[in-house]
């Protein structure tokens, strides 16, 4: 079995980091990059999953407040293609945009907990220490703008959930596969 390389893409949110840098801070973004997708979490107000896939280190996918900073090779892994997108998918249900919280449930969250499963470790400490520096100081929080929540990439994907329409299933009890494929798509 081909070991693939994961990698951490980590993005500036510049124009702050250039006044927190000196005191050993960053607001920094996150996304995993494995078979050459990128896979992220944002905030939304819809109940569904925020994990969303953008082609890797595309800053400008994500805003204009985000620019590429580095590329760490957090280690290698077996799982493949298929395995990696159930696995984005199963934790999409536990990563919804409307559980979206800057210090407490964050994109660097989300790409520590894929980290742990895909190569048995989290993402560095430094890429979510204004989280956790905020938790312990909560006035920190306030202060933070409210449109870092949403990358504009999943803005744009995102719609309002439409009313469930009788499906071919319900006439005949099974799934299409383009049904299925359009689940999959709107998810991820």
């Amino acid at each position: 079995m081909a070991r693939k390389p994961v990698r951490l893409n980590v993005y500036d949110m510049f124009w702050t980091n250039e006044y927190t840098s000196s005191l050993g801070i960053g607001v920094f973004h996150s996304g995993v990059e494995i078979f050459g997708r990128e896979y992220a979490y944002g905030g939304h107000p819809f109940p569904m999953t925020g994990v969303f896939e953008i082609p890797p280190k595309q800053q400008d996918e994500l805003g204009e407040q985000f620019r590429f900073k580095e590329s760490l090779l957090l280690g290698y892994t077996d799982f493949t293609l298929d395995e990696v997108k159930l696995i984005v998918e199963e934790l999409g249900k536990a990563f919804k945009g409307d559980q979206y919280h800057l210090i407490n449930k964050n994109c660097n969250h989300f790409t520590s907990e894929l980290a742990k499963i895909l190569v048995g470790k989290e993402i560095p400490s430094w890429v979510n220490r204004l989280a956790y520096v905020s938790s312990c100081v909560p006035f920190v929080e306030r202060c933070l703008p409210q449109e870092w929540l949403t990358p504009v990439a999943l803005q744009q994907s995102i719609k309002e959930p439409e009313p469930e329409r009788p499906s071919s299933r319900a006439r005949n009890g099974t799934t299409s596969a383009r049904e299925t494929s359009r689940r999959h798509n709107t998810l991820i």
